[in-house]
C-alpha cells in the first residue's frame, strides 16, 4: 500500500486546528458586524447567525467516539 499523498496524523491534527481557529475568526467577525448594526436590525441578524449554526450543528458527526 502506498503512503504517497498520506497526511501524517500530526498534519491533519494541525490542519483541524487551523480550521477551527479560522472558523472562531469567520464567528467572531460575524459577531462583530452584528454589534456595529443599528438596534433594531441586530435581533434579525443574530437570529440568521443562530439559524446557520444550528444548521452546521445538525450536518455535523453525530457518533460519539
Amino acid at each position: 500500500m502506498s503512503m504517497e499523498g498520506a497526511i501524517p496524523a500530526d498534519h491533519e491534527h494541525a490542519a483541524s486546528e487551523s480550521a477551527a481557529e479560522q472558523w472562531r475568526d469567520d464567528l467572531v467577525s460575524s459577531l462583530d458586524v452584528i454589534e456595529d448594526q443599528p438596534l433594531s436590525e441586530r435581533a434579525a441578524s443574530y437570529a440568521a447567525l443562530h439559524d446557520e449554526l444550528a444548521r452546521r450543528l445538525d450536518s455535523g458527526p453525530t457518533g460519539v467516539a
